[in-house]
């Protein structure tokens, strides 16, 4: 039985900011702090490999538990955060041009093939999920930490739960109802046959270690 620790990034700077500053943003020093609770956490959990997200606030949450760990780092683009409209960038959140922008694109998400721009539409998301879920299912180790996104942890729900019949309507509901804490664990496992596929979760963004 293969196990996954799906850990949330820390708070960044894209949390807190009040502007749509871009993905490629830092830690904050609240940031630094729940990821240190999280990698205390981290080192009771029988981890063989660490796997991040490549955006900085990842790497930055993925780097702390490894030095308190010491196991092995590495990166890949499969568990980075949905790409969003590059015209939000710069925008305040509450801007009215930026709130239009993301009206459009949440109103058009059970479009599968609806693009505002430069984003990533549900077929591109779906996809990119397929892919993580079987890079993981390949991987030799059997206790695997992942340190990703928000949004993207959402999908990856909805993927394991209806699996490729997953439609935009079904993810939509599921990124609407399902939500997660800064450093949030969630526990997935695969190698038990159930109906969709042989994965399924036992702990859901576990965040007791913020005591809040």
């Amino acid at each position: 039985m293969k196990t996954i620790y799906f850990v949330r990034h820390g708070e960044s700077e894209v949390n807190a900011s009040d502007v749509w500053i871009g993905d490629n943003t830092e830690l904050t020093e609240k940031g630094i702090r729940q990821t240190e609770y999280i990698a205390s956490r981290c080192k009771k959990l029988p981890i063989d490999v660490i796997i991040s997200s490549t955006l900085k606030r990842a790497k930055e949450t993925a780097e702390i538990i490894k030095n308190k760990i010491s196991k092995p780092l590495e990166y890949s683009d499969l568990f980075v955060e949905r790409k969003w409209p590059s015209e939000q960038v710069g925008f305040p959140k509450n801007h009215p041009k930026a709130d239009e922008i993301k009206r459009i694109v949440w109103d058009n998400f059970s479009d599968p093939e609806f693009r505002y721009s430069d984003e990533e539409n549900f077929n591109d998301l779906k996809e990119r999920i397929r892919k993580a879920l079987i890079f993981l299912e390949n991987r030799p180790e059997e206790n695997i930490l992942v340190v990703t996104h928000g949004f993207v942890m959402r999908i990856i729900v909805a993927y394991v739960v209806m699996g490729e019949e997953l439609t935009a309507i079904e993810c939509d509901q599921f990124i609407d109802k399902f939500h997660t804490k800064n450093t949030g664990l969630t526990v997935m496992h695969y190698g038990k046959k159930i109906k969709r596929t042989q994965w399924y979760f036992s702990v859901w963004n576990d965040h007791a270690h913020l005591a809040d």
